[in-house]
């Protein structure tokens, strides 16, 4: 599959750069990277085509998101902005099968300033995804999409536009099924695996996050959480829901008022994980998306994407 020039970030040492605004789309191309993400001379940042070595075009290393490929011990994650991706070249299996480690380090989570994270479970699909795609591209917003492995099989091409645009991508098990998922957790972590290897066979990398199905409140026993742990998966629930999956029908007003008290007082003063869906059925989503975003902005939010230093909603 064709993909257009990206960055991939291997290194901490992002510093002042990184929060620059000047530097916020790309940083500039520095060689390959090495198996660790990192210029095997300098260990700092680089970028790179991943449809082959020639020199990626000006014009395409100054738009290419920024995003970071984790090093193969995971020491790399330690990040200094909230709105940077994080992938990994292995799958689980292929780090075990590498002797890699798979459990992650000791990560102190990002709580600088008033973060806002707009996340979309259950997609991708091609209608509603898409135009919440286009309204986050013209906000200059990077969001996470949760995706189930059944429809990132039914439409490729939004997964990668996904990735293309800078948003962070999410594990939500296959087809969202509680009877495969809850039982066990071995059944839980199969289901992740499973969409791993869909997600990586699309984009060429596999996400660390995920998302419970329902949340993880009610359905994980205590086997879970360092079940979890184990493989190196770092799951997030949500402290501001828009509540538009509701059985009543809610239109986009309700999302609208429903966020924009859920963000009033201590509970989200630094860090706000918002639920919101992307597919079929959601098209009162889209059209309250561009309001969410400008009620967000005026409350002195900022926007970041969801990654193993996002701090948990509780």
């Amino acid at each position: 599959m064709a993909k257009e020039w990206v960055k991939i970030i291997g290194s901490v040492a992002l510093g002042a750069a990184l929060l620059a605004g000047s530097m916020a789309q790309g940083v500039p191309d520095a060689g390959r990277p090495s198996e660790s993400g990192a210029s095997p001379a300098t260990g700092q940042a680089t970028g790179a085509s991943e449809a082959g070595t020639a020199e990626a075009p000006a014009d395409a290393a100054e738009n290419a998101p920024v995003r970071v490929l984790v090093a193969d011990d995971l020491s790399n994650l330690a990040l200094t902005a909230p709105d940077i991706p994080v992938y990994d070249r292995y799958t689980i299996a292929e780090r075990r099968a590498a002797g890699l480690p798979t459990a992650l380090p000791e990560i102190a989570p990002y709580r600088e300033g008033k973060v806002a994270y707009l996340t979309f479970d259950d997609g991708p699909d091609v209608q509603n995804t898409s135009a919440v795609l286009d309204i986050l591209r013209d906000a200059g917003v990077h969001a996470t999409f949760y995706v189930t492995g059944r429809q990132a099989q039914a439409h490729p091409e939004v997964l990668q536009r996904i990735y293309d645009e800078g948003h962070a991508i999410g594990n939500h098990s296959y087809d969202h099924r509680y009877e495969k998922l809850y039982p066990d957790v071995n059944g839980f972590l199969a289901e992740m695996a499973k969409t791993d290897e869909i997600i990586k066979g699309i984009i060429g990398v596999r996400p660390l996050i995920l998302r419970a199905p329902g949340g993880r409140i009610l359905h994980f026993t205590a086997a879970y959480v360092p079940a979890l742990q184990e493989s190196g998966y770092v799951e997030h629930d949500w402290n501001v829901s828009s509540a538009d999956a509701a059985p009543n029908h809610p239109i986009a007003q309700d999302f609208i008022d429903n966020i924009a008290g859920q963000t009033e007082g201590e509970a989200t003063a630094h860090t706000a994980i918002i639920l919101m869906h992307s597919s079929e059925g959601h098209e009162e989503t889209v059209k309250a998306l561009p309001e969410i975003i400008r009620l967000l902005q005026a409350k002195g939010y900022t926007f970041g994407v969801i990654t193993p230093m996002t701090p948990q909603p509780w």
